[in-house]
């Protein structure tokens, strides 16, 4: 999430790590995952499972680990009518890699 000086330089090296969400979505998306407190469980359950998968250690110490909570957000999120491509059309596996 947003643990760098500034969301340009967080989202500049979103970027240079291979992400692929636009600017305004994935700022967007960061607001939302750090203010959310309410979340499905299947979908918190996927994002467990593929982290613990890939051997990835998350830290629920402060409740539910934001990588995951920005999972839960970007996967609950439904594709706009007007829009081509959407981060929902991505596979699981996929859209926790832009989670991380």
């Amino acid at each position: 999430m947003r643990h760098q000086t500034g969301e340009d330089d967080a989202f500049s090296r979103y970027q240079e790590l291979g992400g692929i969400i636009n600017e305004k979505d994935c700022k967007n998306t960061w607001a939302r995952a750090e203010k959310a407190t309410e979340f499905i469980e299947s979908i918190i359950g996927q994002a467990k499972e593929i982290a613990r998968y890939a051997g990835i250690i998350l830290d629920n110490s402060g409740g539910v680990d934001p990588k995951v909570k920005l999972y839960a957000v970007l996967r609950a999120d439904n594709k706009p009518e007007d829009v081509k491509h959407h981060h929902s059309q991505m596979s699981d596996q996929r859209l926790f890699a832009e989670a991380l």
